[in-house]
């Protein structure tokens, strides 16, 4: 059984389907490479009774079959954290391309399709089916059939392919935690990144703030410097306490530099300099913190270009479903040609309070009812993640995920939108609950605010939906 009490074979079927949700049609991949990955992945996911099995002897198995990939990779940028990981890592990519740096680019999960997990610097874009498909059939024979999780023998495809391209630098972000999670057995990165960290996969990583850090911080190498979010105190403590235990240099948002919206623009501010730059593409306050997490991660590290390459950066940040608009398409149709839609992934507490207080900036700004649409998985915290909506929100109306098996139940989700003080009704489909909106805003005269949240699967679901898959 799985983290959601699911063989895993089921619970990751997820992986299948979203894959498939993406590369079909008439623009997709050849048909034998495509049919090829989908019984490879198919195959991985039944190595392991568990979809999650923290730790680091398997892979190092695995590594050491493959003739040890991990020691051949370009200088890496480890990224750890609850919250803004993939933000942090897509604006510490932008700038770096920015600069003329080709990147190489690690993240999890995928919104649509697994290739988006893997970017190559060779040519900036997703691997292509034919190369995935030659790396998972090489992990897979290496592996010989011993037990392995997914994430571990795929993370083990991406390092192969990693090392056997040429890129001037990996940025490779954290699966889950950090100490045991797969991608921390690189033993000597040029910096560690620790981004905010909040409640969430406490099944797996402890039941408080102090015991998650912890293991975010197992990410910490010896005399490798650290940059490090704004944290709550328990959390600080922890980061600071295994940064001296490893000599690591640690510089921390809020003490030693800081990056703040001003008049429409962004200041970024240390000990060295202060730097004017335009806000980052990407929505949202807490979007200016991570871009200064960022740019602290690349001065660190020594890759910090001059101003006007940071700002080419800044304005060319790409990261989907994180507070993403959706101004037209076959899912803005399904809602009044006036409507205000947006998309974001968010599951956790933590994303519900970022994404209640740029929703709540959006009111201030131009006044409309706001709707959610939402989807959770049974191993999150919909009440944490609601509560901050509490006086903006209309109505709520929940939906199954289709993409995977680990969904909460419209009505329990809804059930659970109440309990935080929501109005919510159940529905059994996306569409369903867009025309419900729409008929409540034509009853209304009012036209509405969208936001379609509560879990990147169903953030996937609604981009793919709309033809708006990640590039």
């Amino acid at each position: 059984m799985d983290k959601f009490g699911l063989p895993a074979c089921q619970a990751a079927g997820h992986l299948v389907n979203a894959y498939l949700m993406q590369n079909t049609g008439p623009k997709g991949p050849a048909e034998g490479a495509l049919d090829q990955i989908i019984k490879i992945l198919d195959r991985l996911l039944a190595l392991h009774p568990k979809e999650i099995d923290l730790s680091l002897g398997r892979m190092h198995r695995l590594l050491a079959a493959l003739g040890h990939p991990e020691k051949r990779l370009p200088p890496v940028i480890h990224i750890a954290g609850t919250n803004g990981k993939g933000s942090v890592t897509a604006t510490l990519r932008a700038v770096l391309e920015a600069a003329g740096k080709r990147c190489h680019v690690y993240t999890s999960p995928h919104l649509v399709s697994f290739n988006e997990r893997i970017r190559l610097g060779t040519d900036g874009k997703f691997v292509s089916d034919p190369m995935l498909q030659e790396a998972l059939q090489r992990c897979e024979e290496a592996n010989a059939g011993e037990e392995i999780t997914f994430f571990e023998i795929t993370t083990a495809a991406a390092f192969l392919l990693f090392a056997e391209h040429r890129a001037d630098i990996l940025l490779l972000e954290v699966g889950l935690g950090g100490r045991l999670d797969a991608t921390n057995v690189i033993d000597r990165p040029l910096a560690t990144v620790i981004t905010p960290v909040s409640m969430d996969h406490e099944k797996f990583l402890g039941n408080d703030v102090a015991d998650i850090a912890a293991e975010k911080a197992g990410i910490i190498k010896q005399g490798v410097p650290v940059v490090c979010a704004a944290q709550e105190d328990a959390a600080l403590r922890v980061i600071g306490r295994q940064a001296a235990r490893n000599r690591a240099s640690l510089e921390v948002f809020g003490q030693d530099f800081v990056a703040l919206e001003d008049q429409g623009r962004m200041t970024y501010q240390d000990d060295d300099e202060l730097i004017d730059l335009p806000l980052p593409v990407l929505n949202g306050r807490h979007q200016v913190a991570n871009a200064g997490l960022a740019l602290a991660t690349l001065k660190t590290a020594g890759l910090l270009p001059e101003e006007a390459t940071i700002a080419k950066g800044l304005k060319s940040v790409n990261w989907p479903g994180r507070l993403q608009p959706v101004t037209h398409g076959p899912l803005h149709d399904l809602c009044p040609d006036d409507a205000e839609v947006w998309v974001d992934g968010g599951h956790n507490p933590g994303a519900g309070i970022s994404i209640a207080e740029f929703m709540g900036e959006q009111e201030e700004r131009a006044p409309r009812p706001l709707y959610l649409v939402s989807g959770m998985l049974t191993t999150k915290d919909p009440v944490g993640f609601f509560r901050p909506f509490h006086g903006l929100v209309r109505h709520v109306g929940t939906v199954p995920i289709s993409s995977t098996n680990t969904a909460r139940t419209p009505e329990d989700l809804a059930d659970l939108a109440r309990c935080a003080g929501l109005e919510a009704t159940p529905f059994q489909s996306l569409d369903a609950a867009l025309a419900d909106v729409a008929a409540c805003a034509a009853n209304d005269g009012e036209p509405p605010r969208i936001l379609i949240c509560g879990s990147l699967y169903l953030a996937g679901e609604a981009l793919a939906r709309n033809g708006m898959a990640p590039e």
